[in-house]
């Protein structure tokens, strides 16, 4: 990434749009609407919220992320998407019941008139799910072409000037990269065959690259991460990210985990289990879709912990995660970790963690931020993976010789100082012996 001379202008309207527009999707349309109408306010949104320290610390100088780098506003936002069930953005968020009544009354004629477009289905990634507002089409390259088409007709008729896209769809079944994904000839090729290894994810990520539309992935899927998507984003110069937001329980142990490295704390075990009622709970019934989101939590504390350079703290840590469908919960999900840890001499010692979180209202957040920061940089001329948006991610994407970095507070560092480098100002350290001479 070459660091920008100068970054385009926010200006017009920046479309968003969003495959699968069921609880998070919904959740964020609503939220951003309440927010331009100040019936609300935006909070978890770093773009909207969040300052940025410049400079030394005696200068202070902390403007608002949004008064330093020029970020569409949430008035220029235009949103759409597709879904496999024909509900408006009104009807899905009022099937979820995510927000009450009192949110959604406010907003209810803007949401009513966000209809999805239909949606790519081929039910084997997500068994759990029935489509009946879907596309047909006679292989997957036509079903790519249908995709391009309704982002062209978006675009037009909504008279958009840019246009991203962020994956709120479902997870799909555990597939690895295969030949199919080894090129992007490879993979033009498999969807003219219909290869089994191309999912439904794929095939928005592909037409949106192939439209020059910044993607990223919410979802475990995989999706945006594999050679000839990499290929594809640095051919059309497009930005991509993910993947899976990292929401609740994964969230708490991106915090806590590094916390107890600091410390030189050692575990013996974390089990983790969650129960959730909502569609994603639904899905995650199956044992394969359940398989990428084990995988993608999984990773998640081996690397915090890097085991391999402290073994005496860490060889040994039993890693257990569970998720159950709970119809009664809805989207109130409720994460339960049991910590074993040990200290000075050995000594072991628990903690418990409940945390009763409302899985979209943590989502939707990230997927405004996302949007932003991808439209941003598009403008400031990146593309390909965008490292520094590991923040909101689960499973960071990386260049393929790096492991990712989980730790939630490197992680913001590393965001605010890619904003820092963007415009010039001095990158942060926190070294500070210049106080001490």
């Amino acid at each position: 990434m070459r660091q920008p001379t100068s970054i385009g202008p926010a200006e017009g309207k920046l479309g968003v749009l969003l495959p699968g527009m069921g609880a998070v999707a919904t959740t964020t349309m609503a939220g951003v609407l309440l927010a331009r109408k100040s019936k609300a306010l935006p909070v978890g949104s770093l773009t909207q919220m969040g300052t940025i320290r410049l400079g030394r610390r005696t200068e202070r100088r902390a403007p608002k992320i949004a008064d330093l780098v020029p970020l569409a506003s949430l008035g220029q936002l235009e949103f759409g998407g597709w879904d496999i069930f024909e509900d408006s953005a009104l009807e899905a968020a009022e099937h979820a019941k995510v927000l009450e009544p009192r949110h959604l009354d406010e907003v209810r004629d803007e949401l009513d008139a966000i209809r999805p477009m239909r949606g790519v289905f081929y039910p084997g990634y997500v068994k759990r799910l029935h489509g009946t507002h879907t596309k047909s089409a006679r292989s997957k390259a036509e079903m790519v072409e249908q995709l391009r088409q309704d982002i062209r007709t978006f675009k037009r008729d909504r008279g958009c000037d840019r246009m991203v896209a962020v994956w709120c769809g479902s997870t799909e079944a555990f597939l690895v990269p295969g030949p199919v994904h080894a090129s992007i000839a490879a993979f033009e090729e498999g969807l003219r065959k219909d290869d089994a290894a191309i999912s439904n994810a794929q095939l928005y990520a592909w037409a949106c690259i192939r439209e020059r539309v910044p993607f990223a992935n919410g979802a475990p899927n995989l999706c945006v991460d594999f050679p000839a998507v990499w290929d594809l984003a640095r051919e059309c110069r497009v930005p991509i990210a993910g993947k899976d937001f990292k929401t609740g329980q994964t969230l708490m142990k991106t915090i806590l985990a590094p916390g107890f490295k600091a410390r030189m704390l050692g575990l013996h075990g974390w089990y983790s289990t969650n129960i959730l009622g909502n569609r994603d709970g639904e899905v995650l019934d199956d044992p394969d879709s359940f398989r990428t989101k084990e995988v993608s939590k999984l990773g998640v504390l081996e690397h915090i912990l890097q085991p391999e350079l402290y073994p005496e703290l860490y060889g040994e840590l039993v890693h257990k995660v569970r998720i159950d469908y709970y119809p009664p919960r809805g989207d109130a999900k409720e994460g339960w970790d049991n910590i074993d840890l040990f200290g000075w001499l050995g000594y072991p010692m628990q903690i418990k963690v409940n945390f009763l979180c409302r899985d979209s209202i943590l989502a939707a957040p990230v997927v405004l931020d996302l949007a932003l920061f991808l439209d941003l940089a598009q403008r400031a001329g990146f593309h390909g993976t965008q490292e520094w948006l590991s923040f909101y991610f689960k499973s960071p994407m990386t260049a393929p010789s790096l492991y990712p970095e989980h730790d939630l507070f490197i992680q913001l560092m590393k965001l605010k100082n890619t904003l820092r480098w963007m415009t010039g100002e001095e990158v942060i350290s926190h070294l500070g012996t210049e106080y001490y001479d």
